[in-house]
């Protein structure tokens, strides 16, 4: 088995270093790695480090530049690169646990034209988990019901189908460079399931500069594509979907609907009971949302 690990950076060519030695250290497993790097328009010393790591010739890497585009389009470039059977994007901050690529060779049977990724669990730096465990091992389900029907949380590793992967790409609204991973995982829920294992193979470190810290100048800055987002949610089916979950929709709906400047966003509603539901939470979510964005 060959995996595609795939890298997007930017600005982060001191970090690397940790996610090459975790790769190194796996070298030995039965499985054949390969790293794809998309330079994302870096002004630091990526390149050297990286044509270091080249030089070196340990294991199997590739290094692309394109002009600051985004993670999301970086990711989009890289897939048509990738040749292994499984890819796992990896972000610049996380790194590899031991002995990772041999767990997903345990499990790569379970890959098949019907399941489009193995999704692992994801540690900190100090081996607690990113969240909760999957209610089995080896639990068969689709990325939506994890999340808004199980009562799953955290960051998780998917290790994808490579041949189902590269079927389906990040949309991105507009000139946006972000979008949640999940508007992908989605599209892919349609027509393909997930295995989860409750077994941990990727440790994450947040930066000051990531996406998580600075969680509200993101939405700020690409709102249109998570109006996207969460309007395809509320034409999905909610049956199943918890309360919680569910009010998790309609506010976060009429959030991006006013970050995005959407026009008629409650007639765009699918459904009486949603429109209805947003209707009656508009006011208050505007008054909040005005809040929450007015010093961004």
């Amino acid at each position: 088995m060959k995996v595609s690990v795939l890298t997007p950076t930017y600005n982060r060519g001191d970090k690397l270093n940790r996610l090459y030695t975790s790769l190194i250290v796996n070298n030995n497993s039965k499985v054949e790695i390969e790293w794809l790097i998309m330079d994302d328009g870096s002004k630091d010393r990526t390149k050297m480090i990286v044509t270091n790591f080249i030089k070196q010739n340990i294991i199997d890497i590739k290094y692309y530049y394109q002009e600051n585009q985004g993670k999301m389009a970086a990711l989009n470039n890289l897939v048509k690169y990738a040749t292994g059977d499984v890819i796992i994007e990896c972000d610049s901050d996380d790194y590899f646990t031991v002995g990772a690529f041999d767990t997903i060779e345990k499990y790569k049977n379970e890959l098949n034209d019907e399941i489009y990724g193995l999704v692992f669990l994801k540690n900190d730096q100090n081996g607690n988990n990113m969240g909760n465990e999957f209610p089995e091992n080896n639990y068969r389900s689709d990325m939506f019901s994890l999340y808004f029907r199980e009562g799953i949380t955290g960051e998780k590793a998917i290790a994808f189908n490579s041949k189902i992967r590269k079927k389906f790409e990040y949309k991105l609204e507009a000139d946006e460079k972000f979008v949640t991973e999940a508007r992908m995982y989605h599209q892919m829920d349609l027509e393909y399931d997930v295995i989860c294992i409750n077994e941990p193979i990727m440790i994450c470190e947040y930066q000051k500069d990531g996406y998580s810290k600075n969680i509200q100048k993101v939405f700020k800055e690409n709102p249109l594509g998570y109006y996207e987002y969460f309007r395809e949610i509320l034409e999905m089916d909610l049956d199943g979907v918890t309360l919680n979950k569910r009010l998790y929709i309609y506010k976060h709906y009429i959030l991006f609907s006013i970050l995005a400047e959407r026009d008629h966003a409650i007639r765009n509603v699918t459904g009486v009971i949603n429109k209805i539901i947003v209707a009656i939470l508009w006011v208050p979510g505007l008054i909040k949302t005005k809040r929450m964005f007015a010093k961004c």
